[in-house]
């Protein structure tokens, strides 16, 4: 499997500074070839151009359906010999045609304990919800929103007085501890998955 990272973005780029930062630190042996954003605004853009790292805008709003817009987005991807796709606040839901290049190769990183919470804004259910505990999961994707075999878990307590903002912050804190990790149990080919449970290896 190469070990060529490609990562998906929309918006600041966090998690994916987190990414380049493990990489950095030796933390994940692994190396970004490109990022691609549907938003030609995306902060995570910057950030990748100030690490040296390839970038592509494919805008969603120049393609018809999903499945031609996620054409393109493997066209970038193979273009760069990409062998593992991270979704990093990328707020487009993958299609098939995506999703079954990548079997068990896209990883995507979610504010909550899955299954608990999907879809947007999830901290803020969480907190209507009135649970103690939240956090944050990284699972690999498969056809269903934020579905998919779990590979890593954290939990992050709610506190007394959390607003979506303070709690998403601590939520964030571990989302970039993480993702780098689960990558590479990925990259090391240490995640099996039978039926639709990922099961890691020792």
């Amino acid at each position: 499997m190469s070990r060529t990272l490609g990562v998906l973005i929309s918006g600041r780029g966090s998690n994916l500074q987190a990414i380049l930062d493990a990489i950095g630190e030796g933390r994940l042996d692994a190396r970004v070839g490109v990022v691609v954003s549907n938003q030609a605004e995306a902060r995570g853009l910057e950030r990748a151009n100030e690490a040296g790292v390839p970038t592509a805008v494919v805008s969603h709003k120049n393609y018809a359906s999903r499945e031609q817009f996620d054409e393109a987005v493997l066209a970038q991807l193979k273009a760069h010999d990409v062998g593992v796709v991270c979704l990093a606040g990328f707020m487009r839901i993958l299609s098939p045609v995506l999703v079954r290049a990548f079997p068990d190769r896209i990883l995507n990183i979610h504010p909550s304990l899955l299954p608990a919470f999907v879809g947007l804004h999830a901290q803020r259910q969480a907190l209507e919800h009135g649970v103690k505990v939240s956090g944050c999961t990284v699972h690999l994707v498969d056809e269903e929103l934020d579905h998919g075999p779990i590979l890593l878990q954290a939990a992050v307590p709610v506190e007394e007085g959390d607003t979506e903002e303070t709690l998403s912050a601590r939520i964030l804190e571990r989302e970039h501890e993480l993702y780098p990790k689960a990558i590479q149990l990925v990259l090391d080919g240490k995640v099996r998955v039978p039926g639709k449970r990922a099961r890691i290896a020792s």
